[in-house]
């Protein structure tokens, strides 16, 4: 790994010249967005509803059309945004419940504490989903486990999502406006279809008791985001920043504010992207307004595909009814959606924008949000130990638009079906089908078949071959098992 960053930061002298160097270290922001999926946005062929501010970031900076997250789901995706590794290289990196630990190891690099220690203030706004304290996680006092200890000089976030417990904010580990006379207490195990799951009229995953006073509104999520995002930014526009800006849109349960109802032409999951959409705005006019968009690194992307719904039907709209988008399509043109490795579950919409370094224009490069960490830090000239960020390549010039290359290949993890997928430059192999009781291999060439219809590994035994081996060197042999074929009863 040592030697590829080495080749690649000389590849980047190359492309770039003495601009390497840079004059002025670029503030960095990374908006996050939860459940965007590659067909949500205008710019990227969405018709029934309009993200003018995101087709305005596109405009401005690079497209990419073949980028990935790591995982098809939330978790493993930011472990390993974070952290430059593929989470199934580590334990209990699964979708964190409301009372898991911190699930990152703070003695290890990460993306926050590599650019803290290279001289910027970091923060992070929004949602978190990465465990708190040690497990079970006690909300009745001052979490010491948490953002701060993996690099975020300040934090704003939801402890976990939208539709888990505990609903409250929490800053810099204190949960706001907690009162002492009225504790909290959960319970992870209670379902979303049970009474006891509802706080302010909305199922979600787990029970709360207590704490009160500390409970957000749903509908003012998207503002209270934006707002401590731009705080952030204000407070410190004259130092280097970095700003992770984790929205909860649109992950359910969506609840848009009522200025943004009836804005889409595919209902309350629609509304919801305006309400992302917004979010951007905000924070671009943040940009504008102090004078830092010439020297900003804006980069927007999403943690896994998009879905109707996902941990079952949203009780409080319905908008898991294909009919209530009105022919909208989250995926686009893709086959999949979030929580499995079709291309529709780890494919989404990226963009990079920083004026006078990024040419705008349209990318498809393969990429994969692993490679930050590494990218980033040989934007800032941080050094990155060979051992540290053991997956993450400096893939820089294709974040920059500048090689339409990008990796030769990634990995795609899901947490069911198939639990893992790689693709070769255009061509996509599936160890076995999207049903564990599938033992049949699965190949497609992306070039000629987007939609993942065909499977032609009958066709190409000797790309078969080279992919099964090239995620066997990836992963071991142990984790690339054979799905259990269950056994027909006999008559």
């Amino acid at each position: 790994m040592k030697e590829k960053r080495a080749c690649r930061y000389g590849l980047l002298i190359l492309l770039l010249g003495a601009s390497v160097s840079f004059a002025k270290k670029p503030n960095i922001l990374l908006i996050y967005t939860d459940d965007v999926g590659f067909g949500d946005l205008s710019c990227y062929g969405a018709t029934k509803v309009s993200t003018p501010n995101c087709d305005k970031l596109a405009a401005e900076g690079v497209r990419f059309t073949d980028a990935h997250t790591v995982a098809a789901t939330c978790t493993p995706s930011r472990y390993s945004l974070l952290t430059g590794r593929y989470a199934f290289r580590d334990r209990g990196t699964g979708i964190a419940s409301p009372v898991d630990g911190l699930i990152i190891d703070p003695n290890k690099t990460t993306l926050p504490g590599m650019l803290r220690d290279a001289g910027y203030a970091t923060g992070i706004v929004g949602k978190w989903h990465l465990g708190l304290g040690t497990k079970p996680t006690n909300y009745n006092e001052p979490i010491t486990r948490g953002p701060k200890e993996v690099g975020f000089d300040y934090s704003w976030i939801i402890p976990a999502t939208g539709d888990r417990v505990p609903c409250v904010w929490m800053e810099d580990g204190h949960i706001v406006n907690y009162d002492p006379n009225d504790p909290i207490t959960i319970d992870p195990t209670v379902n979303r279809r049970s009474k006891e799951s509802l706080i302010k009229g909305i199922p979600r995953i787990g029970s709360m008791k207590g704490g009160v006073a500390a409970l957000w509104t749903d509908d003012e999520i998207s503002f209270v985001i934006a707002d401590k995002s731009c705080g952030f930014i204000e407070k410190n526009k004259d130092v280097p920043w970095f700003l992770y800006m984790s929205t909860h849109s649109i992950h359910v349960p969506r609840v848009p504010n009522e200025i943004f109802v009836g804005k889409s032409d595919c209902g309350v999951r629609g509304d919801a992207l305006v309400e992302m959409d917004w979010q951007v705005g905000r924070i671009l006019a943040q940009l504008d307004k102090l004078g830092l968009a010439e020297n900003t690194l804006v980069i927007f992307s999403s943690d896994n595909g998009g879905t109707l719904d996902s941990n079952g039907p949203d009780l409080v709209h319905g908008c898991g009814d294909p009919d209530a988008t009105n022919g909208h399509v989250p995926n686009g043109v893709l086959n999949g959606k979030k929580g499995n490795v079709f291309e529709g579950g780890t494919r989404v919409p990226t963009i990079a924008r920083w004026p006078g370094h990024v040419a705008p224009g349209e990318s498809a490069a393969l990429m994969s949000q692993v490679d930050l960490l590494a990218s980033l830090a040989a934007l800032v000239g941080a050094p990155l130990p060979a051992e540290e960020a053991f997956d993450s390549q400096d893939q820089l010039v294709a974040w920059l638009g500048k090689d339409l290359q990008g990796r030769e290949f990634i990995l795609e993890q899901s947490n069911s079906g198939t639990p893992f997928g790689l693709r070769y430059r255009e061509w996509k192999y599936l160890p076995y089908g999207g049903d564990k009781t599938d033992s049949s291999e699965m190949l497609f060439n992306l070039g000629q078949d987007i939609g993942e219809q065909n499977n032609v590994a009958a066709a190409h035994p000797e790309k078969v071959e080279q992919m099964r081996k090239k995620l066997i060197e990836i992963l071991g042999e142990t984790q690339l098992r054979a799905p259990k074929v269950k056994n027909k009863k006999k008559k």
